[in-house]
């Protein structure tokens, strides 16, 4: 049987022989393929290693579609931190230019070149409806006052400026200094991915983040991980893909708690008490009963005290609203 299997492999058609022995080698191809030989621990981690990595660089050029798309669909980067995607930009392209340089096989960096392309269109897409985040992140606009329009030209620009001159000056750095660099990239990935923890925290939401770009990454760094270590060897790369992986896990573990939720609104500390009430900070805007002491005694619980004089637009501000004491049944006004 294993005759017969060996003399349909050695007869392999050119279109599926010559690819093969592209990837994995005349040496591995004749030992796995032609021969069989499924004790060759060697080739077979590197066969694995090759199949592996084709895999990662065919994900890693559609892993960030799903975050533009969402973006677009969305007509909002909300929840997306500027600072995080251009410092991840940067250490990708870096990664890119350092192992493209280094010889290294394609199968081992290629999703870079891929995943810098999509970071910018991303980066982009965040400047672009940065003037609508930074306005309803401040405070909710009146519903008098016109939703501000997306659009940043002049940063479109910028972005597009110093992405074109960032790789050219990747592809004349002398190999010492772009080692250095390669170094950066450790700090980089931290950087890059703090203030993305940190504002999903903050916010306790994840905005337009999306699912499957981030446990897409988990999944890459987790088998970059092995095809660095068999293919390639070199500690900066390994290094980076292990903290990667780290701070990627912390992101999917925030898309788990936070799955569902909307961005926390923020008050001023001067709003109307209608407007408090309405806010996450009184417990209404996920759904959750405030507890309210009501052991307190009733001038506490019942009294509003107006700062200012009493106008008809204050008095517009400060009418009734309802509130729940626990043990009673009804609502009461204030």
């Amino acid at each position: 049987m294993s005759h017969a299997l060996i003399q349909i492999t050695k007869n392999l058609p050119w279109f599926v022989k010559d690819p093969a022995t592209a990837l994995i080698g005349q040496t591995c191809y004749h030992s796995l393929v032609e021969r069989l030989d499924l004790g060759d621990v060697d080739c077979l981690k590197f066969a694995f290693s090759k199949a592996l990595g084709l895999g990662i660089v065919i994900g890693g050029s559609i892993v960030k579609v799903p975050q533009v798309l969402l973006i677009i669909s969305a007509n909002s980067a909300r929840g997306l931190s500027l600072t995080a995607y251009v410092l991840e930009t940067l250490s990708y392209a870096i990664s890119l230019a350092y192992s493209y340089r280094n010889g290294f096989p394609f199968s081992t960096y290629g999703e870079n070149l891929f995943l810098t392309i999509q970071n910018v269109l991303i980066t982009i897409l965040i400047v672009h409806h940065l003037p609508t985040a930074a306005r309803t992140s401040v405070a909710t606009p009146s519903p008098r006052s016109p939703a501000p329009k997306p659009g940043n030209p002049v940063g479109i620009a910028l972005i597009l400026a110093c992405s074109a001159g960032f790789a050219y000056a990747l592809t004349v750095i002398s190999s010492a200094n772009l080692a250095l660099l390669q170094m950066l990239t450790l700090p980089l990935g931290l950087f890059s991915k703090v203030p993305q923890i940190a504002q999903n925290y903050s916010a306790q939401s994840t905005g337009q983040l999306s699912a499957f770009a981030v446990f897409a990454q988990v999944a890459g760094c987790a088998a970059r991980i092995f095809t660095t270590a068999t293919e390639v060897g070199d500690p900066l790369l390994q290094a980076g893909f292990v903290m990667a992986l780290v701070l990627n896990i912390i992101l999917a573990a925030q898309l788990y708690t936070y799955w569902g939720r909307d961005e926390r609104p923020a008050v001023p500390k001067d709003a109307p008490i209608k407007e408090k009430l309405g806010a996450k900070e009184f417990g209404w805007a996920s759904g959750v009963q405030t507890h309210v002491d009501a052991t307190a005694a009733p001038s506490e619980l019942l009294t509003v005290r107006s700062a200012s004089p009493l106008t008809p637009a204050r008095l517009l501000e400060t009418a009734p609203v309802p509130y729940r004491v626990p043990g009673v049944g009804l609502a009461k006004s204030i």
